[in-house]
């Protein structure tokens, strides 16, 4: 690449071969730029926008957090709303996201490797890599803003060295830098990785999985591309509204539109689910469709004998318990929503507030759920097991999750997943059912843990739970499995949810 020296005369995205203007970049997406056409007059009065998302950026690097908990509290601190509330959000998602990508770029702009930069310095340019490659910001201004950036959280020399590197990185379009990136990669899966933003541990993980879910190999070439593009698109914004404890008329009127997805699903397009009074005190609340359509599967199931007893297993943070909990009490049935963590069975209990107003009979209980099954046998009519998992089948929401999971967390989640499992089937009494759920498609997670317990307990059976899974209209969802599967698989781009598996099993 030819260093372009100097910035004198340089405005917009002129000045570059065969381009002509804003317009030209391709791969551009994402809100408008607000107020971008007068960069250094928003960098003196400063940027509360840009500033709140570098801070969450360097929370969630630096500090372990997570950005979907994180970023609310910042925005409200700094005052941030509406559009810049959002372009804040796109900022620091995209840039999460996209990191894989984008860190490949910088690595060709600043012509060192990345471990190299100081992390600061590298998240700064991940934000200003975003606005010119995944967002309609106009080139002066997402350099100019980012430069002010840079030199205000971290020093001026700091910002020199991010305008070189934007300026670089102006001089392509996003599709030239993913094939600049690319070059030499033979293996189509690590090139989707890069292309993508996805560790590729991660692409060929989800390629086994689309292929062991009856998909071909020529299938899943097809459709790889269409799920790791959804992983990188933001999830719509789903509630759930808890049978009985809520009228339809109120989600309609906030708004509000039916999931075709689940019978208990709305969606809220571009709207504050907290102007809601019924998310405020507990009868609605924010639950991907998937989760839903997996608790209404356990639920729903014909059951022989009472059905009187039910078990949420690993409750926290309570959004399938708090539609159990419903569920239970339109049924007569009693819940137990158990939590190992006591803080997030706080969680659990705030969040079954207003079954237990409506009179649910709910216990909430903290304990270790592998041993519940020795201490309760044979008790309960019903269990889910919600079991700790990778989140791989989450990332469109917690996308900094395929940059912090390694191979290794199979190692250590399997056996819990495990004895979670057999302490279920042992809860649950002759008769009674337990549904095995995961939010991943990993193998290691899904069908492996499954079989496993059928080969070692013969008093097991499986049965197909892909009947349970029905729409709004009461239909069976397609594409969830393939014929002579019992278990079932979501995915997002087939779905629109995210990638929870379900098996449901019998005690005999």
């Amino acid at each position: 690449m030819t260093e372009r020296h100097g910035s004198a005369g340089r405005s917009g995205a002129g000045g570059r071969p065969g381009r002509t203007g804003q317009g030209a970049r391709d791969g551009r997406r994402g809100p408008r730029a607000r107020s971008a056409q007068r960069p250094a007059e928003r960098a003196r009065r400063g940027d509360p926008a840009r500033d709140t998302a570098y801070l969450v950026l360097r929370a969630v690097e630096g500090q372990g957090a997570y950005a979907n908990l994180e970023l609310p509290g910042a925005l409200r601190k700094a005052r941030v709303r509406g559009r810049d509330a959002a372009f804040a959000t796109e900022l620091v998602y995209g840039s999460l996201r996209m990191q894989g990508l984008y860190d490949a770029v910088v690595q060709i702009a600043a012509d060192r490797p990345v471990a190299g930069i100081d992390a600061p310095v590298l998240d700064v340019l991940r934000l200003g890599v975003h606005q010119l490659l995944g967002m309609r910001v106009p080139d002066h201004a997402a350099v100019s803003a980012t430069v002010a950036l840079a030199r205000s959280h971290v020093s001026q020399g700091a910002g020199g060295f991010v305008n070189a590197v934007l300026r670089r990185v102006g001089e392509r379009s996003r599709q030239e830098w993913v094939e600049a990136v690319t070059a030499g990669l033979e293996d189509p899966l690590a090139r989707l990785a890069v292309e993508h933003s996805h560790p590729e541990w991660i692409v060929r993980a989800l390629r086994a999985a689309l292929i062991a879910h009856g998909g071909t190999a020529q299938q899943a070439g097809v459709e790889l591309p269409e799920l790791l593009v959804a992983h990188n698109t933001p999830a719509p914004l789903t509630l759930v509204a808890r049978p009985g404890l809520v009228e339809d008329a109120a989600l309609v009127g906030a708004g509000a539109q039916p999931s075709p997805v689940a019978p208990t699903a709305w969606t809220l397009p571009g709207g504050d689910p907290g102007v809601l009074s019924g998310v405020r005190d507990g009868r609605i609340a924010v639950q991907d469709a998937g989760s839903q359509l997996l608790t209404l599967a356990l639920a729903q199931a014909p059951l022989d004998g009472p059905d009187r007893r039910w078990l949420d297993l690993c409750a926290g943070p309570g959004g399938k318990a708090g539609l159990l909990a419903a569920l239970a009490l339109q049924r007569g049935a009693s819940l137990r929503a158990n939590e190992v963590a006591p803080h997030r069975a706080e969680l659990v209990r705030h969040t079954l507030r207003a079954a237990l107003e409506a009179g649910a009979d709910v216990e909430v209980t903290v304990e270790d759920g592998r041993v519940v099954g020795t201490q309760e046998p044979g008790t309960y009519d019903r269990v889910l097991v919600d079991a700790p998992c990778t989140g791989l089948g989450a990332l469109r929401r917690r996308p900094e999750a395929r940059w912090r999971r390694s191979p290794a967390d199979l190692t250590g989640l399997g056996p819990l997943q495990r004895e979670l499992l057999v302490s279920a089937v042992d809860a649950v009494r002759p008769g009674g059912l337990v549904a095995y759920a995961t939010c991943s498609p990993h193998l290691a997670e899904t069908t492996l843990v499954v079989g496993d317990l059928l080969k070692r307990r013969t008093d097991v059976e499986l049965l197909d739970v892909r009947p349970h899974l029905r729409d709004r209209d009461g239909v069976p969802l397609p594409g969830t499995g393939t014929e002579g599967e019992s278990w079932a698989q979501l995915w997002p781009h087939r779905h629109g949810t995210d990638g929870m598996f379900v098996a449901l099993l019998r005690r005999r």
